[in-house]
């Protein structure tokens, strides 16, 4: 199985793959630059071949990126994985959350009656859904939170705005910027996605002196230690499924 995790920036690269390979082996390559200047980093585990990915910051960013890389080779799952800020209380600083949905929070228009979701105005689609057994899994073996990951252009600064999301959004665990366009590119070529995120900042009024970014990154870490597996797990499950044929035992 082949696995794309999509991250914004290097330091959430590099976290995931430390997770990936606690004692890295020297002979591993380094990173190689794709068409369009991205990065992207392999490693490899049992059963599971991983390319991690600095797709650039906010949704548009994010969708170019991952589809850049889908059309260049065969991947099964793609993962949004980075830092965000979390819904207090039910995500905390450094803790995780795994999304159940991925949800593009401020896809829409703005009425004199509210916000309406492009769904509403007839067109588009502004939520994505994991497939619930991985997500679910994902979640039990990182210790994570399983809730909705709210996908935004702007990052939440005030009070006023973070309790609009969480009206409108009242089981949200975590907003970032990239996972819906990571999404919208992995579900245009057939491809099942999965978001988790590390909480370094509460939602809410702008604060960067009580952000924690060095302690989600750290989480972030620790989660791809076990996500890893959990990755080939499920991908080897399916693959039995879809090739039934296949004896339940090593080639």
């Amino acid at each position: 199985m082949r696995a794309l995790i999509v991250t914004a920036v290097a330091a959430e690269a590099d976290s995931v793959a430390a997770g990936l390979t606690p004692h890295p082996d020297p002979d591993t390559p380094g990173p190689r630059t794709l068409p369009g200047g991205y990065l992207i980093t392999r490693r490899d585990l049992p059963g599971l071949a991983l390319d991690v990915l600095v797709a650039g910051v906010g949704p548009a960013a994010a969708a170019a990126g991952t589809a850049t890389a889908l059309a260049l080779a065969p991947y099964q799952v793609v993962v949004s994985a980075g830092i965000g800020g979390g819904f207090a209380p039910a995500a905390p600083l450094g803790s995780l959350v795994v999304a159940d949905a991925i949800v593009g929070a401020d896809l829409g228009a703005e009425t004199p009656d509210g916000f309406l979701a492009v769904d509403a105005l007839g067109f588009g689609r502004s939520v994505h859904l994991p497939p619930a057994e991985l997500a679910a899994r994902a979640a039990e073996a990182t210790g994570a939170l399983l809730a909705p990951v709210l996908t935004v252009s702007t990052v939440t600064g005030t009070a006023a705005r973070a309790a609009e999301l969480a009206a409108r959004h009242p089981l949200a665990g975590a907003e970032a910027m990239e996972g819906f366009g990571v999404a919208e590119a992995a579900a245009a070529h057939g491809l099942p996605v999965l978001e988790i995120r590390a909480v370094s900042n509460a939602v809410g009024p702008r604060d960067r002196a009580a952000w924690a970014i060095g302690d989600a990154l750290a989480a972030l870490t620790e989660a791809f230690r076990v996500l890893g597996p959990v990755l080939a797990n499920w991908g080897e499950r399916h693959d039995r499924q879809d090739r039934p044929d296949r004896p339940d035992r090593p080639d």
